[in-house]
């Protein structure tokens, strides 16, 4: 099985070894799914109260303008290597969690 190694220096090994049609098929998962969370949300902000939906809404535009604001400088830190590790989607999202769970229950303790 071939891989390339990763970020990490960790060899990445895959089932389907490069194959197109399966890499393919999990990208059109990924976005179908994608697409399902996004209704799934719409769904859900339009069951909420007025109140539960701008803590929601508020928490929501937090951490769309963090993760803009910090999203620009993390890749241009990693590109000169003042960050001594890789800037990679997952730490993004780990910024993007903290920064809606934080926002969200302060936004929640805030208007009890």
């Amino acid at each position: 099985m071939g891989g390339g190694h990763g970020a990490d220096g960790i060899r990445a090994e895959f089932l389907w070894n490069k194959a197109l049609v399966f890499t393919l098929l999990a990208v059109g998962l990924d976005v179908a799914v994608g697409v399902g969370m996004i209704l799934a949300n719409k769904n859900y902000l339009a069951e909420l109260d007025e109140l539960q939906r701008k803590v929601q809404l508020n928490s929501m535009g937090i951490t769309l303008g963090v993760a803009v604001v910090a999203g620009v400088p993390f890749s241009v830190m990693d590109a000169y290597h003042v960050i001594p590790f890789h800037a990679d989607i997952a730490s993004m999202l780990i910024l993007m969690t903290l920064t809606f769970a934080v926002s969200n229950l302060y936004g929640t303790r805030r208007y009890r």
